[in-house]
């Protein structure tokens, strides 16, 4: 049987639970670097799985790439839609039309001789080809109330907006363009007392796509509307297009661009919601590095025990250098401490952390109980449930990281002892 090197042997020796202070410290440092790890873990795992969730979301209703000219609008369309339809990147494309609007419901008796006021927004608006929609987003998928229709003078809004307007299927609501604020300035101008009425549109279906800024600033309307309210004719302001690999749009991208010429310009998902996106990725990184200061603060318990530890054995820290231990060996043995208790704290933290993400949500439910309140509002994340993705990569920067810390913790008591002389350490024995 293979024999442990006596530092190894050492060590283990003295982290033998006895009760003494020493071994409460350990403990506590134990569970120290436990806490901080799980809740590394815990954290940095919940924030990934909230940005895949949105950029799922952010991805399935928004194109992967927008075309749009340089200057003016697209008129011949067609042609360089089926142009990049033939490109194998690509899955789907179609027209739209994108634009502000102001909008205002009907008046509505709420009592006999009492209307309520008009409400007003100002959502924008897109014209949508509702046989090319569902080849580049989810929206005829999305309808929670109501159908999927553009037909006449129909329009989709979004929940948030419908909830904020109090709409509701086969609702009026009338839609003021730029078109007509253009032809009422142009009356003023004259002179012309002639009233420009705003367009009349029917609510024929409410839309979820699960994306808070979607549901509260989208009116979906059919491309013709959407290309008179902006008087464009037979133009349109731009196509969308959807690939099969969303991650690759940079290289397609670079495809498209000889195709297409210098008179278009192609933005990708990425630059269109960088904001966000972005915005997520500071506040995981931010996070990351706060949390982590857990870690350090129980390292601290880690010196704090081996310094004790180095006091209380200072005798047979003298004794073995008498025997003939050199520097490094004694510095061995309390490096071993703290890389066994970095080992525990973190294996411990680990399975901690994997078990409070496995019944995050039965927790969530329990303490929004507990508690009376939501602590994760589905009305502001859009989310029922809390979102968790576990990386492996984290994971092992986490343990990694977290272990090398508390090796490091080590190092500051194991020089101490390694410095020790003899004479010293027994001169009182």
């Amino acid at each position: 049987m293979t024999r442990l090197p006596f530092e190894w042997m050492l060590a283990l020796r003295y982290l033998r639970p006895k009760r003494t202070f020493v071994s409460v410290i350990t403990l506590i440092s134990i569970i120290g670097v436990m806490l901080g790890v799980a809740v590394l873990i815990i954290v940095i795992s919940v924030m990934t799985g909230f940005d895949r969730q949105l950029r799922d979301r952010i991805l399935g209703f928004n194109a992967h790439l927008r075309i749009t000219p340089i200057r003016n609008t697209m008129t011949e369309y067609e042609e360089v839609l089926t142009l990049i339809k033939t490109q194998d990147p690509v899955r789907g494309v179609a027209p739209f039309v994108l634009g502000q609007v102001l909008v205002e419901t009907q008046a509505r008796e709420i009592a006999p001789g009492e209307t309520n006021a008009p409400l007003v927004a100002a959502p924008w608006i897109r014209g949508v080809d509702p046989t090319r929609e569902s080849e580049v987003s989810v929206l005829p998928d999305s309808i929670v109330a109501g159908e999927f229709s553009v037909r006449g003078n129909g329009v989709l809004v979004g929940r948030d907006l419908a909830n904020d307007l109090d709409l509701g299927i086969g609702d009026v609501l009338s839609i003021h363009s730029p078109r007509n604020l253009i032809r009422m300035r142009e009356a003023y101008r004259k002179g012309d007392d002639e009233a420009i009425l705003p367009d009349e549109f029917e609510v024929k279906g409410i839309f979820d796509v699960g994306y808070y800024e979607y549901n509260a600033s989208l009116v979906m309307c059919s491309l013709a509307n959407a290309q008179d309210l902006y008087d464009l004719k037979d133009s349109v302001h731009g196509l969308m297009v959807k690939l099969r690999d969303p991650m690759k749009t940079d290289e397609v991208r670079k495809q498209l661009s000889p195709l297409l010429g210098p008179g278009y310009k192609i933005s990708t998902w990425t630059e269109m919601n960088s904001g966000i996106l972005n915005a997520l990725l500071v506040e995981k990184n931010v996070m990351f590095y706060i949390l982590f200061f857990i870690v350090i603060v129980a390292a601290f318990g880690i010196t704090s025990a081996l310094i004790t530890f180095v006091v209380q054995k200072t005798r047979e820290i003298g004794v073995l250098k008498s025997l003939g231990a050199t520097r490094g060996q004694i510095m061995a043995i309390f490096v071993s401490q703290s890389l066994v208790v970095g080992l525990l704290g973190v294996c411990a933290g680990l399975g901690l952390g994997r078990l409070a993400i496995a019944y995050r949500n039965e927790f969530l439910h329990f303490m929004n109980r507990w508690t009376g309140f939501e602590l994760f509002p589905a009305s502001i994340y859009a989310f029922t449930e809390l979102p968790a993705l576990i990386i492996p990569a984290d994971v092992a920067v986490i343990c990694g990281g977290s272990l090398l810390i508390c090796v490091l913790a080590g190092l500051v008591p194991a020089w101490i002892a390694g410095r020790l002389q003899p004479v010293e350490a027994l001169r009182y024995e």
